[in-house]
């Protein structure tokens, strides 16, 4: 499956709508006014900020309604609404696309509310904010990184959630994402003929990631740098492991060829 593929799977929607359901006023609330006056500084009753702050919500203006409830937590920071109010925010902030302020939001609401019966979704919020900027694997991996922990922080705490369940397949692609950034950089050195710091590469896939995708290139990478250094026995152990665990796998028959031709006393088998 793809990145994107996996990104758009169809659990996280119901999910995000079962939060959101969750954390919501169900409420209306007509107005023609325009965007700037919604997010003036007008003193209003907490019930008619939240309510507006929602219809900008249900209406797509998720930039504004995060204005919107951030300000009925400002005009109001005792009110029960205020603490709902951070946590629609975060969620507004999300739709919106600024994970930045989205994050920010989900751990200020952690921090003054870690025990409140919606701190799964919040874990699960940064996460998802961080999922969602993962770059190819030509790019620097610092918000890959930082999605592994998040999504790895709401699989530890709320592991019987329907948050927990989603975090777990978005994990495996998150290490595959990392395990391809360490095939990207291990050929990159190959094609330089750093052929030692490209074994060091692809034995971190093996070691760290070796439930993913990448297991069997890497195994045959091992086989290529470990006979480019004059090493056709742990060539030929890297070669074996290959044809034990993916024996009618592409990369072990190339393996297998390479090794009879490189170094025709071992055998690939």
């Amino acid at each position: 499956m793809t990145l994107e593929a996996l990104r758009r799977s169809p659990l996280r929607i119901p999910v995000l709508a079962a939060a959101t359901l969750a954390i919501a006023l169900t409420s209306g609330c007509g107005g023609g006014a325009k965007a700037k006056k919604d997010v003036a500084y007008v003193a209003r009753d907490v019930d008619t900020l939240y309510a507006a702050a929602k219809d900008r919500l249900d209406r797509g203006d998720s930039k504004q309604a995060a204005a919107l409830f951030d300000e009925v937590e400002r005009q109001h920071p005792y009110s029960p609404w205020a603490r709902r109010a951070q946590l629609m925010s975060a969620f507004s902030y999300y739709v919106a696309r600024d994970y930045a302020k989205s994050v920010q939001a989900a751990q200020r609401f952690l921090s003054i509310h870690p025990g409140n019966k919606d701190a799964p979704y919040a874990y699960y919020l940064v996460a998802l904010c961080y999922y969602e900027q993962i770059s190819d694997v030509s790019r620097d991996q610092k918000i890959t990184q930082q999605a592994l922990q998040a999504m790895t922080e709401v699989v530890r705490r709320y592991p019987n959630t329907p948050y927990a369940t989603d975090a777990r397949l978005k994990l495996d692609l998150v290490n595959d994402h990392l395990a391809g950034k360490e095939m990207d950089i291990g050929r990159f050195y190959q094609r330089s003929g750093k052929w030692l710091a490209g074994t060091l590469r692809f034995r971190t896939v093996i070691d760290k990631y070796q439930a993913t995708s990448h297991t069997p290139e890497a195994l045959y990478r091992l086989v290529e740098s470990y006979l480019a250094l004059g090493l056709p026995q742990e060539a030929q152990k890297a070669a074996a492991v290959l044809g034990s665990n993916f024996p009618g796998s592409e990369w072990y028959e190339r393996a297998f060829k390479l090794m009879n031709d490189k170094a025709p006393g071992t055998t690939a088998s």
